[in-house]
């Protein structure tokens, strides 16, 4: 039997963006010693007392469907915290629980695409976004952000985006935007939300914020765009615990965004995941509510890594960082090499056993950089980064 177009296509031109890692889990499967820096998963898994709540709520009977669109005590505390976090307010109407911010990107560009419109993603960009938008039947357009502006977009090269899709016959509708950024730990400063505000209001385009990493912020200031002038009405955010309660496995996620399109995302739920385990969700609260400090706990290593990961890149100079602002990773260039990131990548990982994300992975703007994911130990990272400058020296 034939597959349909859609589910073929949806890697786009990503199709191998995976592929050092899956080599990476086969090493390790079959008892190699790799030392894993490629995907953002804590060392530290979730706080024992958020596993305590979770099983009390199973063990008390929250085990049957789950309340759609999500428990109304779940909405109202993530409603809270973005409302102290913006200064806008919100209600639960605001917001739609969802399994993982994956399936919140996927509800967001249903409530902003249809079929053959143009969703604007900024380069480089997780591996996922322009197969969520393949997936509408919608078209992804990709515009790059460049090195040596630490990757903070360019408002010309969006409105060529904006151009480019017309010319195609397809009118742009979104704007996907990722601060703190994964893969390159850029934070969108003040000046540039307010550029891309007024660029979404100037073009009528709903724009989409994936805040997963909100709470990691190592140097400047986290602005929601929902907080800016004129775009709480055109501002869908994407969040989760995933990261901010290490509770990636947990899936639970959300959208915060205007009560009308929050009601129509509710219904998409009913049609696919049927909503989050309420055992989950009131896990979740509980996290929530433990407050800023249980999330400054969990960010605290990778901020420290952070700085550990500089000061090793400080004795060499071979290799060089995009300065890391936010997230748990540090994107480096390896271009002085004169080797590709995904050559870098698979040749650090034939003969030292250290898998690192190839630049590639997430987009041609990234090309002859890698990703290095600061999830270990902060000695075996250290060493980990002291053998990828000494083979950046000499990799042939």
């Amino acid at each position: 039997m034939k597959l349909s177009s859609r589910i073929q296509s949806l890697s786009g031109n990503a199709s191998g963006a995976w592929d050092l890692f899956f080599r990476a889990r086969t090493l390790i499967q079959e008892g190699e010693p790799v030392v894993e820096l490629t995907v953002g998963e804590h060392d530290e898994r979730t706080d024992p007392a958020i596993l305590d709540a979770m099983y009390a709520s199973a063990e008390g009977g929250h085990t049957g469907y789950a309340a759609l669109p999500g428990t109304d005590s779940l909405r109202e505390t993530v409603a809270a915290r973005v409302q102290r976090q913006t200064g806008v307010p919100a209600t639960l109407e605001n917001v739609l629980i969802t399994a993982g911010g994956q399936f919140a990107l996927f509800a967001a560009h249903h409530a902003a695409l249809d079929q053959g419109d143009t969703g604007l993603i900024i380069e480089p960009h997780y591996a996922t976004y322009p197969g969520v938008i393949l997936s509408l039947g919608a078209n992804p357009h990709i515009v790059a952000a460049r090195p040596e502006d630490a990757f903070q977009p360019r408002i010309p090269d969006l409105k060529a985006g904006i151009e480019a899709a017309a010319a195609a016959g397809s009118r742009a509708k979104s704007l996907l935007i990722n601060s703190p950024n994964n893969p390159t730990g850029t934070v969108y400063d003040t000046e540039t939300m307010d550029d891309l505000a007024a660029f979404c209001r100037d073009e009528d385009l709903w724009m989409i914020s994936d805040e997963v990493y909100d709470t990691q912020v190592w140097q400047g200031t986290h602005v929601s765009p929902r907080a800016l002038p004129g775009m709480a009405e055109r501002t869908i955010v994407v969040g989760s615990v995933s990261k901010s309660h290490a509770m990636t496995g947990s899936r639970c996620g959300w959208v915060v965004g205007p009560a009308d399109a929050i009601a129509h995302m509710g219904e998409l739920t009913t049609h696919t995941t049927y909503g989050v385990p309420g055992f989950v969700q009131d896990a979740a609260e509980f996290a929530l509510n433990m407050g800023p400090e249980a999330e400054a706990r969990v960010a605290e290593p990778f901020r420290r890594r952070r700085d550990l990961a500089l000061k090793v890149l400080a004795k060499q100079n071979t290799v060089t960082a995009i300065p890391p602002l936010g997230a748990m990773y540090v994107m480096l260039d390896i271009r002085a090499t004169g080797l590709s990131g995904a050559e870098f990548a698979h040749r650090l990982l034939d003969r030292h056993r250290i898998a690192v994300m190839p630049g590639e992975s997430f987009g041609e703007a990234a090309a002859g950089h890698i990703r290095v994911a600061l999830t270990v130990a902060d000695d075996v990272l250290e060493g980990a980064l002291e053998t990828l400058c000494a083979f950046a020296a000499d990799p042939s």
